[in-house]
């Protein structure tokens, strides 16, 4: 007994002492730093105006190195958490001269007033010394585990649990993260040339990789939606216009996210897959979790219970995360003029434009929000939370303007990868141990746009097609020409058709009807006629705009139409006068070049009370594997078409099979030989057996009393917008 406390005495002393040669060492780093600054920058001095002896320049250089190093360790996290309500971006700004503040304090510290520096000056001179130091300490604890980890609970904000042996081991966490537009294909090619060799390992390990399928609206709102709140019944697409409520909804808008997530809620009756001591991190929707970050849902509100920018109060807390991040930053930027200038002095084709404002949203995604990510899922492991979902969008918006696979692309899935790399990392030092899965939530099928191919955008082809005034490019092109004579000689056929009897024909539509409103997801495309209150049938449709239907189904890039119809319920319309009962949809019918599986996607999205007038895919080749986005990217996703419907799970082997037997999978019947997982609300009930098999949060299979989603005031809803004039275009995110 007291061999084992002189044991633990000299363990405590011997922890000490290191701790007491590492702060020593950073402080005697961080006056060198100082010294050679001094001498470098004309308007940063560390001696009085007659000068100084170098030993004295020394002992200034070392007070102020200390001041500023304790300044930065007491003061900087309270400055940080008072400005928890400003936003991302513009804390990290305020980091900087925050911190060249401190250093005007550390300096005015100095006895004599040896010290001085312009603010700009000091501003440079703080960001230096804070990645100096930031460096030297992370060096100097890289090989010392127990130093490591004491750093990892400093920079997360976090107190260091009680000592494991004193208290029962937990059951294992699961962080879910989701690697947002990575396909199934897209993943395994990356293994595959090396470039995620982190993803690699796992499955070296045993992990199971299974590709899952979409829902015809492959875009993160429905997938997400499914994935943690268990339904994303009635989202039709990213965009679509209500009639009943005359809203524009919006996935990525926070007030249309609010509303989808309230549905959602009420229609399952649980918060959702979070609801019990999850966090929820850069993600749409919140799956029910009390901790979140970057969320859309709660990005617009403010008050105690936000805890939308909790999450990182822990990346800035550290000023040395701030400068590290502002220098990624500006590389990124850099890197995207570099890369949008090759493109274009070669020629590539397909491309975009990527100028404007661009560079820097490219910026934010891939660096600013994945650092910040990161960072508050390493804070919810070493808080020991039973289950995390984070969303990591950096790939999917690269992949828009630079297409799925290439160079760009590449680039960024190596340091996604190192992401991953780094939370397996912290994962060894957190208090209970966790499973990490990987997943995304849809894929991205390459192509070039609509316009690029044909000239004229699908609002332009429904206009024409209408009988309405387009531009003169427009008339000038090919397909609006085609679409404008066929407009007119329908109409001309139209004066001299009998009259039309019957109950149809009976029902009144508007005597000056508005114009169509069209909105893009991706390769999807949705008109509404605003002014007929419910959804209009194809015979109507023919009746006002006869040569409509007939222009767009018969246009090399679209690929079918989906309309409701008097006589049938619902038809799919397609090249050639191909005209099908949805009712009677099969995969060989004419939607098979789209794979298995497209009808029943249809079938679904034709119920759903909001879908559109007329549903628009483009046209996919089999061959290249390619689609027309209606959007002005090269990489899209949002209808059926290739890889954009094939996400993926990657599981740890001590997890069971996402397919298990003799329950459910394909079309309900998992176990059966080819099954596979289909859409996000059977993606939900996987996960959700997946914490249950951890001894995680059970998720509630009767509705809570009110959720903070579900109690949210009217007020909170999206507005009525008006549909008038143009739609203001939004990221598919």
């Amino acid at each position: 007994m007291g061999d084992g406390r002189r044991g633990g005495g000299t363990d405590r002393w011997r922890t000490a002492g290191r701790t007491a040669v590492r702060v020593l060492t950073v402080w005697a780093v961080s006056t060198v730093t100082l010294l050679a600054l001094a001498g470098l920058l004309p308007d940063f001095q560390l001696q009085s105006a007659d000068g100084d002896s170098l030993t004295r320049t020394a002992l200034t250089a070392a007070w102020a190195a200390g001041a500023f190093g304790l300044l930065t360790a007491l003061v900087w996290p309270l400055v940080v958490r008072a400005l928890l309500l400003v936003p991302a971006l513009v804390l990290g700004l305020l980091v900087f001269f925050l911190n060249g503040s401190l250093l005007l304090v550390a300096l005015w510290l100095i006895p004599d007033g040896r010290g001085a520096a312009d603010p700009e000056t000091a501003v440079v001179v703080a960001a230096v010394m804070s990645a100096v130091a930031s460096a030297t300490s992370t060096a100097l604890a890289v090989r010392d585990d127990d130093a490591y980890r004491r750093r990892l609970y400093r920079l997360t904000g976090r107190t260091r649990p009680r000592d494991p042996r004193t208290v029962p081991a937990p059951p294992p966490g699961t962080v879910f993260l989701q690697l947002d537009g990575v396909g199934h294909e897209v993943l395994r090619s990356a293994v595959a040339d090396g470039v995620m060799p982190t993803v690699a390992g796992w499955l070296d390990a045993g992990h199971r990789l299974t590709p899952w399928r979409t829902d015809w609206s492959s875009q993160t709102g429905a997938s997400q939606l499914g994935i943690l709140h268990g339904s994303n019944e009635d989202v039709p697409a990213f965009r679509w216009y209500e009639k009943d409520t005359g809203r524009l909804m919006v996935s990525n808008r926070p007030a249309s996210a609010v509303e989808l997530q309230r549905r959602a809620v009420r229609r399952t009756g649980d918060g959702g897959l979070l609801t019990l001591d999850g966090a929820s991190r850069g993600n749409l929707f919140s799956g029910g979790a009390d901790q979140v970050a970057l969320v859309l849902t709660v990005a617009a509100r403010r008050g105690r219970r936000n805890r939308s920018r909790a999450g990182y109060f822990a990346y800035f807390s550290d000023p040395a995360n701030a400068v590290r991040t502002a220098g990624s930053f500006v590389n990124e930027v850099v890197r995207e003029v570099a890369q949008s200038t090759r493109a274009r002095l070669r020629r590539e084709r397909p491309r975009i434009p990527r100028g404007g404002t661009y560079p820097f949203v490219r910026a934010f995604a891939t660096v600013i929000e994945r650092d910040v990510v990161v960072a508050a899922v390493m804070g919810d492991m070493l808080a020991g939370r039973t289950a995390v979902y984070a969303d990591l969008v950096a790939y999917d918006e690269v992949a828009h303007h630079s297409g799925p696979r290439g160079r760009d692309t590449d680039q960024v899935l190596r340091r996604l990868d190192r992401s991953l790399a780094l939370v397996a990392r912290v994962a060894e030092h957190a208090p209970r141990p966790y499973r990490i899965v990987l997943l995304s939530d849809h894929g991205q099928s390459p192509g070039e746009t609509f316009e690029g191919a044909y000239g004229l955008t699908l609002k332009d082809l429904v206009r024409a097609g209408c009988g309405l005034p387009v531009s003169r490019r427009v008339g000038r092109t090919r397909s609006g020409a085609e679409a404008r004579d066929a407009a007119r000689d329908a109409l001309r056929s139209a004066l001299h058709r009998p009259v039309e009897t019957g109950e149809e024909a009976q029902r009144e539509l508007p005597a000056r009807p508005s114009e169509p409103v069209v909105l893009a997801s991706g390769n999807l495309g949705l008109i509404s006629f605003p002014d007929v209150p419910r959804r209009m049938t194809k015979e109507e449709i023919d009746r006002r705009h006869p040569a409509l239907l007939r222009t767009l189904a018969q246009h090399p890039g679209i690929g079918f139409l989906l309309v409701a119809s008097a006589e049938h319920g619902s038809v799919v319309l397609a090249a050639d006068g191909v005209e099908v009962p949805v009712a009677e949809l099969a995969d060989d019918g004419p939607l098979a070049v789209f794979g298995p599986g497209a009808a029943d996607a249809v079938r679904r999205t034709d119920g759903f009370p909001h879908v559109a007038d007329v549903m628009v895919n483009s046209m996919y080749d089999p061959a290249t594997g390619t689609v027309h986005a209606f959007e002005e990217q090269i990489g899209s996703h949002g209808g059926l078409g290739g890889e954009q419907a094939h996400p993926f799970l990657l599981s740890p082997p001590e997890l069971s099979p996402p397919i298990e037997e003799g329950t459910e999978g394909t079309e309900g019947t998992e176990g059966t030989e080819g099954a596979e997982l289909v859409g996000a609300e059977r993606v939900h009930r996987v996960l959700r057996r997946w914490l249950r098999e951890s001894d995680g949060p059970q998720v509630p299979l009767e509705r809570p009393a009110a959720t903070r989603e579900d109690s949210l005031p009217e007020a909170e809803a999206e507005p009525v917008l008006p549909v008038k004039g143009p739609v203001v275009p939004d990221k598919n995110h």
